[in-house]
């Protein structure tokens, strides 16, 4: 494995079987992200790579100067996350299902919201009332908002599409800012299927594809991705309408070409 994304090891520590001359093996300790959503970076204080959503685990290998390094337990990705992001390790029992949700101090749609939660935030709920359900730290969630996670969806594209009209964010993993290869992996691994982080990695999924678009399909150019709606039309997160857009695959690609991004690179069947 040499892709640097991938390596769990910085310049002093390392996981086992990773470790070089001068790094220290380490167990990683299990936490959770308790932010609606952390920024997973290069470097302290460097540029954003991906992000990961509440709830979401994160396997830290090092503490420093309020910086943990570390893995994100959904594809290996690494990077460092600011420790005020990160909390206790917890079981979830609910993700958000719908597109965004609200934490509210009280279970009463007219009290005055805490935070926002993006699609595939993991929350531990204690109890079912009416409309709302409790979560552990004692605030409430609507109903509607949530699925139990042993309930996965089962169409990658109905998820994708949860996230239209979506604001397109370069390294986005959320409902609140998203990139091409952050739409294609929430709506995959929201089905329980797996999917690494980045459009060049997501190139090894599922096997070549023919005879025509398909729903499902995943269509690939450099350093971009869209999954098809049907055989004729895809949705993507794109910085041409800098938001998550449905769009017509013959004038995708021929407007991506004429932009000088070159033709499709892959196209994959899962």
């Amino acid at each position: 494995m040499n892709d640097p994304r991938l390596i769990p090891a910085n310049m002093r520590v390392a996981l086992a079987g990773f470790a070089a001359q001068g790094q220290a093996e380490v167990v990683p300790t299990p936490v959770s992200v308790s932010k609606p959503v952390a920024d997973l970076r290069i470097a302290p204080n460097g540029a954003r790579t991906r992000q990961l959503v509440m709830g979401e685990m994160f396997d830290v290998i090092e503490r420093d100067q309020g910086w943990a390094f570390g893995r994100a337990a959904r594809d290996g990705y690494v990077g460092y996350i600011a420790e005020g992001d990160l909390g206790f390790a917890f079981e979830a029992t609910h993700f958000i299902s719908a597109r965004a949700s609200h934490l509210y101090p009280k279970d009463d749609f007219k009290s005055e919201a805490r935070a926002s939660l993006p699609f595939g935030a993991r929350l531990r709920v204690i109890d079912e009332r009416r409309k709302f359900v409790e979560t552990d730290t004692g605030q409430f969630i609507p109903k509607a908002h949530v699925r139990l996670i042993d309930r996965p969806f089962s169409d990658p594209v109905t998820v994708a599409q949860l996230f239209f009209g979506t604001p397109y964010l370069w390294g986005g993993n959320s409902s609140f800012g998203i990139d091409c290869s952050g739409l294609v992996q929430a709506g995959l691994l929201a089905c329980q299927m797996p999917c690494p982080g980045d459009s060049d990695q997501q190139m090894a999924l599922g096997a070549d594809a023919n005879g025509g678009y398909k729903r499902g399909d995943v269509v690939f150019w450099q350093g971009h991705v869209a999954l098809c709606v049907d055989d004729e039309t895809l949705i993507h997160a794109n910085a041409h309408h800098m938001a998550v857009a449905y769009e017509p695959i013959g004038k995708a690609i021929a407007r991506i070409e004429a932009q000088g991004d070159g033709c499709v690179t892959a196209h994959r069947r899962i």
